[in-house]
């Protein structure tokens, strides 16, 4: 009898490179001991630490892309500090050796049958799924940005087809109005639309053209920041810089002809339009459609898991990871590594039968570059109270931890979080603490 293999369904919020082995299906059906969906941050992290325990062959990862993409590097992309294709990398060269790469996408998930049905009209059966699918980018949900963002001095750094427009339309900008957006759904990395606007302040000045140009923040939140500590710094550099802070309004619609962009607040339902010479745009956001109204989802589209175990709520052999979920907690790379080894501590005691001990605690990051050479190290927990690695003050702005998030965080990415050997900073954070800090 053919050994049981395991299926990844990663996340596909960050792309890189693929298995040394994929395969292409010959037969209308496969089965593995365990499936990953996805093969982003998330689904490489899972996969890669899976097939290290359970050996090769038993761990499939269904993903179409063959390229990854380290996605936290676009902030620096789109300000011209870091080069687009140090962010990327084939799939094939990151994908762990050990499992099978089936270069397809999901089409349904079948949880009564144990299966997930591909687009190419595959069966793939499973003892045990993991769900990593990401989020996905919603340019049609604004009136006019799917046409307008890329061209028309509109760019977006959470798109590769526009970060690098990002950087063009900045060192074009002569003067008039620079404008940043937050949408009005979930997002990844809730302080990227706000990283590129302190960037953008900093070229602006070092062109000697600052004073030329009125900086304003769009977002449809009420607060600059949702954990209260990291927001108290952000007002203030927000204050120090003359940005113009605009909450509770959303980018409804988008004029590309004549370079106008239509805000309603989302309190009084008014509708204020404004001008601009430059826009950066965070689109919304959603969980994929394939999870959208599948068994898998809760009442918004998200895949419905315990907030600590990571085991989904109804079928106990599936579990989710990462910007697909609904753990309530902000939808970063960090969260990706903190919530991996849970996952992967959880699912093989369940295997085994035995209880799952592993517990989320929300952990999360967010490193806030508030100009070049200045970062704010937000690190918080499910409620958003501070859960900071180092024993300093991380809410004031510091080169050191701007170094590390432009030059060691990506080395950081590539050759540990990916391949399932970083969970995340609790141990440094215990040991930075002299084992004080019981969290």
């Amino acid at each position: 009898l053919e050994q049981p293999r395991l299926v990844v369904i990663a996340d596909s919020s960050m792309h890189t490179t693929a298995v040394r082995r994929s395969i292409g299906l010959a037969s209308n059906s496969s089965s593995y001991r365990v499936v990953v969906v996805g093969g982003g941050a998330g689904g490489q992290a899972v996969s890669w630490a899976l097939s290290r325990k359970l050996g090769k062959g038993a761990v499939g990862v269904i993903e179409p892309a063959t390229v990854h993409y380290y996605q936290p590097m676009w902030t620096f992309v789109g300000a011209g500090a870091k080069r687009f294709e140090e962010s990327r990398r084939n799939m094939a060269d990151v994908m762990a050796s050990r499992v099978d790469w089936i270069k397809a996408a999901v089409a349904e998930f079948r949880p009564e049958k144990n299966c997930v049905v591909t687009q190419d009209g595959k069966t793939i059966s499973y003892d045990y799924l993991v769900v990593a699918l990401g989020i996905q980018l919603d340019f049609g949900k604004v009136k006019g940005l799917a046409e307008a963002v890329g061209k028309n001095c509109v760019s977006s750094n959470y798109c590769p087809d526009t970060v690098e427009m990002t950087w063009k339309y900045l060192q074009d900008l002569k003067g008039g109005n620079a404008i940043f957006t937050f949408p009005n759904t979930p997002i990844k990395c809730a302080g990227a639309p706000q990283k590129i606007m302190y960037l953008a302040d900093d070229l602006l000045r070092k062109k000697g053209i600052r004073k030329d140009v009125d900086i304003s923040y769009y977002s449809a939140l009420p607060v600059i920041f949702g954990a209260k500590k990291y927001a108290a710094t952000l007002g203030e550099v927000a204050k120090r810089k003359g940005i113009n802070l605009n909450f509770r309004n959303h980018l409804v619609e988008v004029k590309a002809d004549s370079k106008e962009a239509i805000f309603e607040n989302l309190d009084t339902k008014e509708s204020k339009t404004v001008k601009y010479d430059f826009m950066h745009v965070t689109p919304p956001m959603s969980p994929p459609d394939v999870v959208k109204g599948s068994p898998l989802s809760d009442c918004g589209g998200w895949v419905d898991v315990d907030k600590e175990t990571l085991q989904h709520k109804k079928y106990s052999n599936v579990f989710g990871i990462g910007d697909c979920t609904n753990v309530p907690t902000s939808k970063t790379a960090a969260a990706v590594a903190g919530q991996a080894g849970v996952l992967r501590k959880n699912l093989l005691a369940y295997m085994k039968g035995l209880a799952m001990t592993g517990k989320y605690d929300g952990y999360t990051s967010c490193p806030l570059p508030t100009g070049f050479g200045k970062l704010v190290l937000a690190e918080f927990d499910f409620d958003a109270e501070p859960l900071e690695t180092f024993p300093v003050d991380q809410g004031k702005e510091r080169r050191a931890f701007y170094v590390m998030k432009k030059d060691m965080m990506p080395f950081l990415y590539w050759n540990m979080l990916l391949k399932g050997r970083w969970s995340g900073p609790k141990p440094l954070r215990t040991l930075a603490h002299l084992g004080m800090n019981k969290r």
